[in-house]
């Protein structure tokens, strides 16, 4: 109660400069990353029981929904293991407290948690890393983790043992592990981190010199070969994943630095590491080529840090996002140590003055639900009070679904106005409906659905919905539109009004 009514002052007083006097935007993801590895965010142990895992989630996600929260981007396999049951890696030590076993009572924790997202109107994109196989070298393993049925495709690094990437078996199996959770769960995207080849680390060097004599093409440089064995596998996973469904997202976080300035006429105007040198991935080159869909650029610098200012990446980034979609990936973990409460929000005014930018992801969901400095307080008082749906992706799907059809409307004095419809037919793509968007407006206001502040719920699956808002001795007219995977919308002409409870 004592953060709602926070909230509220927030939104009343304008502490955080914003959207309050401004159209909100109706189209913008809002994610946050929930990391697996080592526990930091869910589970908040190992080995609690599944009763309290699901607990944990659902409260986990209802704080997220309180906030506008509308995608999760939820590891699932952070050292070649599985917080999923249809794969062929073993469960997660971060699961259950032993790898290789499984929940008990038993249970599919990514089938539970795309249920739990989706019941919220919220996208689930399945976070691999795709590279780490064991998160300490010499920690105990599975008895048939594939670090010991192929120990030749891994070597250790600063404490870690890591798929070697020149290897094309590795990457062929890496490329299968995730299609297994492509081909039998409902996820919305593939997503993965920026642990590609290890971030260096003082005194080590990575095992492959014989693997580049071997693999590598005549006169290609070292680095460059790295870079391509990188790119191979993205490639290759873009295909398989088209192959299989084609309406799934594919994105990657990278580091935020790609290039600097003084490396490359087309780097950004910073001065630090750079993903392109130190992790060996090309992020630049993946959206210009169209091997991605999305990319997060981790973005975890203030204004003004003289090495890597935020607006300078920013401002590099949405002129290298070749169309593709681009979200800023925002340090909520750093907002007490910056010790300044208008830093984030200032941060998310600069990425919404971009066309380019269509939306934010947080690390982490424990940091954003501890509301550092009353950041979640704002988000949801202020930026993002009405809900919004995800950017569309015409390069997949530009075709928007039928709206739905013979929509019915009660009033129950008790509960509220209820509405419900009917699905509608298949689109000319042949793609059916996945979800819906309900608006409400007063008699006599303009009919807009570009405006999301007549949003009351965005939803998927479900085909009925409960106003309990509405006041008493009100009129209204509700306008349901029908989306479809990729948030295609349809047109506004499922209409209802209590006036007349005629369709209009």
């Amino acid at each position: 109660m004592i953060r709602r009514v926070f909230a509220v002052i927030l939104l009343l007083s304008g502490i955080f400069k914003g959207s309050a006097q401004e159209l909100p935007p109706k189209r913008e993801l809002r994610g946050v990353w929930i990391a697996t590895v080592a526990n930091i965010d869910w589970p908040s142990e190992q080995g609690l029981s599944t009763q309290a895992q699901k607990l944990e989630f659902t409260r986990m996600l209802d704080e997220h929904e309180k906030t506008g929260i509308n995608a999760l981007f939820v590891q699932v396999r952070p050292s070649a293991d599985a917080f999923y049951a249809e794969g062929r890696e073993p469960w997660s030590q971060w699961l259950t407290g032993e790898q290789g076993q499984a929940p008990s009572p038993f249970y599919d924790p990514l089938e539970f948690m795309i249920k739990e997202a989706h019941k919220r109107g919220m996208e689930l994109h399945a976070w691999f890393n795709p590279y780490r196989a064991v998160f300490h070298a010499n920690g105990p393993v599975a008895p048939d983790h594939i670090t010991r049925r192929k120990p030749e495709w891994f070597f250790n690094y600063d404490g870690k043992k890591l798929f070697n990437p020149g290897i094309p078996e590795a990457r062929e199996y890496i490329v299968q592990v995730i299609m297994d959770v492509v081909r039998n769960y409902d996820i919305d995207g593939v997503h993965f981190d920026d642990y590609f080849y290890p971030y260096p680390a003082r005194g080590e060097h990575i095992p492959d010199a014989a693997l580049y004599r071997r693999y590598a093409s005549s006169g290609m440089s070292l680095d460059d070969w790295r870079r391509e064995n990188v790119n191979l596998l993205i490639r290759e996973l873009q295909d398989s994943i088209n192959g299989e469904k084609p309406w799934l997202k594919f994105g990657i976080s990278p580091f935020g630095i790609w290039k600097n300035l003084d490396q490359d006429f087309n780097g950004s105007d910073t001065d630090g590491s750079s993903s392109y040198y130190n992790q060996f991935a090309d992020s630049r080159r993946w959206l210009e080529e169209g091997w991605i869909d999305y990319i997060v650029p981790q973005i975890y610098f203030p204004f003004g840090h003289s090495r890597a200012a935020y607006d300078n990446l920013v401002l590099w980034w949405s002129e290298n996002s070749f169309d593709k979609h681009l979200y800023i990936g925002l340090g909520a973990y750093r907002i007490t140590e910056w010790g300044n409460r208008r830093q984030m929000p200032r941060q998310l005014n600069y990425a919404r003055k971009y066309s380019e930018v269509g939306g934010v992801v947080f690390f982490s969901s424990k940091s954003l639900i501890r509301n550092p400095l009353g950041f979640a307080d704002s988000l949801q008082a202020n930026y993002f009070h009405y809900p919004a749906l995800p950017p569309a992706m015409p390069w997949k799907d530009h075709i928007a679904p039928l709206p739905p059809e013979e929509p019915r409307l009660e009033i129950n004095p008790a509960e509220g106005v209820q509405l419900s419809w009917k699905a509608p037919a298949a689109a000319a793509d042949g793609d059916l409906a996945r979800g819906y968007v309900i608006y409400r407006f007063k008699q006599g206001e303009s009919l807009s659905i570009d405006d999301p502040r007549h949003i009351l719920n965005i939803q998927f699956g479900e085909t009925s919905f409960t106003d309990n808002t509405a006041r008493r001795n009100e009129d209204y007219v509700y306008v349901i539109t029908s989306l479809d995977r990729l948030s295609n919308e349809s047109t506004a002409r499922c209409r209802i009004s209590t006036q007349s409870l005629k369709i209009e």
